[in-house]
């Protein structure tokens, strides 16, 4: 069996990836042309779509990394183990 983070990040990316494939096949059914090919806003807007699913999936993966970091990992910032070199006080 998986683990739960595992499990959590395949439904993540699956989601995703079902997401853009929608968002592909809707304006290729809008926007195509008789003979196959993309309206010029067609193209436009599929492009806007693949650099909105970059934005989509970079999002998604700094969430996932702060959601999923399990504190005995070590990644977390230690700052009760810091020592500064701050002056005392006259």
């Amino acid at each position: 069996m998986l683990e739960r983070e595992r499990l959590i990040e395949l439904v993540v990316a699956v989601s995703s990836v079902l997401l853009m494939l929608g968002v592909m096949a809707s304006i290729g059914t809008n926007y195509g042309g008789d003979d196959g090919l993309l309206t010029p806003d067609g193209a436009q807007l599929l492009v806007g779509a693949i650099i909105g699913f970059v934005f989509l999936l970079t999002i998604v993966g700094i969430a996932l990394a702060f959601v999923l970091n399990d504190p005995e990992d070590g990644l977390e910032s230690d700052d009760d183990n810091v020592e500064t070199d701050t002056p005392d006080a006259v």
